[in-house]
């Protein structure tokens, strides 16, 4: 459960990230130990982060992680009342000289789908449970701030209310590559973020 402000992996300015947090945690038990990452969450955004204890199943999960993951599952806290309570959102993702990732109608840009559901909403607010279909770089925030409902806390891409980005990961689902079930990884929705509601 990966807390807001911290990177899932280490940068060239920050040591500090889940990894190496996962790292120290497994080595303590045994030397021999090491974390493989599987997939990043951005350094705002909590919630559920998965490693491989094993090389071979990190390779095998991550050459064919479409494949196996069967649901991605967040939630967010966005600005206003939306008109379709339920719906899809799909463009194409470029990214800029200045590392902003933004929609586009070309083609050329990669591939992002993402499903929302209003599970709760206020005069100004709404909570949405999002599921997206590709994980492409700061998808969900992009494309909800493309229908005009910014995430909260998100000075990136649109919304400066609030002090952190109301975005969580709250649930993955993967195929377990020895017995072919789903195991799931689910955490509740921070407190937080039903305080604006």
């Amino acid at each position: 459960d990966k807390p807001q402000g911290l990177l899932s992996v280490e940068s060239d300015k920050e040591r500090e990230c889940a990894f190496n947090y996962v790292l120290e945690y497994l080595q303590a038990k045994n030397k021999a130990l090491r974390p493989f990452i599987l997939h990043r969450i951005d350094k705002e955004t909590s919630g559920v982060l998965v490693f491989a204890k094993n090389v071979k199943i990190h390779s095998m999960l991550r050459l064919n992680w479409n494949d196996y993951v069967k649901t991605r599952e967040y939630h967010a806290v966005v600005e206003g009342v939306l008109e379709n309570k339920e719906d899809t959102i799909t463009s194409y993702l470029m990214e800029n000289s200045n590392n902003l990732v933004y929609s586009t109608l070309n083609p050329s840009g990669q591939k992002a789908i993402t499903n929302y559901k209003v599970i709760k909403q206020s005069q100004e607010f709404s909570l949405l449970r999002v599921n997206i279909l590709t994980g492409r770089k700061n998808q969900i925030r992009v494309q909800l701030n493309d229908i005009k409902h910014p995430i909260i806390g998100d000075k990136k891409y649109g919304n400066i209310k609030g002090k952190r980005l109301l975005l969580c990961a709250n649930r993955l689902d993967i195929k377990d590559l020895k017995t072919n079930k789903v195991l799931s990884f689910e955490i509740n929705v921070p407190r937080e973020f039903m305080r604006n509601l």
